[in-house]
């Protein structure tokens, strides 16, 4: 597995972490016996970061992590939550007061003292200009609440706005080969920031997995059924925002050129390593509902890639996504 660092936090962390949206039971039911061994295979994988949310199952995935790092003590596992989804999404409940409450109630779900990192959680664009937020932030740090903080995004320039902050010490993004648009100006700004890049989303909710047909389905209590047009939150968290059918299509195209330029692989470690090669990127974070899932999205860790799967990738995207997708995010 390859390593590296998670922007200003210091941190030296895998480059392909795990994502446990799906520990807090959002993506269908998963039993905590099937979390705890997702958790053990990853690791065991080569995984050193784990990333949640206090709104995950209502704080579910938090506390399954915090459970297992008591029991795994000395693991050098980076956990890194996300604040701010608690609350109706206006400017004024990112507050120092709101900061306090959800970061102890994260502290206790995790079983820890301080924080690794804590990210606002795609919080509205207007909280990216507001001084007054950043300074509560440091003043956690300061206080030994959490050790860094940054943010998620939604939007290009959400994330250019953080990055021009002095103490972001990471943003997460949606990147993967149907979401090309932080190449352009996210990832370069970030690494002359030295801000950490945590790319989410990298197989666009298992679209570039290649498994999916016209005719899947998915659990009412899975996103992926009921947020396609976004309802429940913004419709770039599920399927990348990309039309289903529309994205079998691409995907299809995807693991056909995957399995001629990289035939020991399967699709969805392609599309991993194709995300964890692009320069800034400091981890990547798929899911996994299964040990077996944990164990493949490790392995992609290790794989090095040609070169012209990336010229595959940017012709898939300009002509089947680009016009839908592009000027959205």
């Amino acid at each position: 597995m390859q390593s590296r660092t998670l922007g200003r936090t210091g941190r030296t962390v895998s480059v392909i972490g795990l994502g446990t949206w799906q520990l807090g039971a959002d993506w269908g039911d998963v039993s905590e016996a099937d979390a705890r061994a997702v958790l053990d295979a990853s690791v065991e994988g080569g995984v050193t970061f784990f990333d949640t949310a206090d709104v995950y199952g209502d704080g579910r995935s938090e506390r399954i992590i915090g459970q297992w790092l008591r029991d795994n003590p000395g693991s050098g596992v980076t956990v890194a939550t996300k604040m701010g989804r608690r609350l109706p999404q206006e400017t004024a409940n990112y507050s120092m007061e709101n900061f306090r409450a959800w970061t102890d109630r994260s502290r206790r779900n995790l079983g820890v003292d301080t924080l690794d990192l804590v990210q606002l959680h795609c919080p509205p664009t207007e909280v990216y200009g507001v001084d007054r937020v950043f300074d509560d932030l440091d003043t956690l740090v300061t206080q030994g609440v959490t050790a860094s903080y940054g943010v998620s995004v939604e939007r290009e320039e959400e994330a250019l706005a953080a990055i021009a902050r002095p103490h972001v010490a990471t943003v997460q993004i949606i990147l993967n080969a149907f979401r090309l648009k932080p190449l352009e100006r996210v990832l370069p700004a970030a690494q002359e920031a030295g801000v950490g890049i945590i790319a989410r989303v990298p197989l666009a909710s298992g679209l570039l997995s290649g498994r999916y047909t016209p005719n899947t389905t998915f659990a009412p209590d899975d996103h992926r059924s009921f947020n396609r047009d976004g309802a429940a939150f913004d419709v770039g968290e599920t399927f990348s925002g990309v039309d289903f059918e529309t994205g079998i299509r691409a995907a299809a195209e995807f693991a056909s050129v995957a399995r001629r330029l990289v035939p020991t692989a399967t699709t969805a470690q392609v599309a991993l390593a194709w995300v964890a090669a692009q320069d800034g990127v400091s981890t990547v974070i798929p899911g996994a509902r299964s040990p077996e899932q944990a164990r493949a999205n490790a392995a992609a860790g290790t794989l090095e890639l040609p070169a012209d799967l990336d010229d595959a990738v940017r012709a898939i995207y300009d002509r089947e996504l680009r016009e839908a997708v592009h000027p959205r995010w």
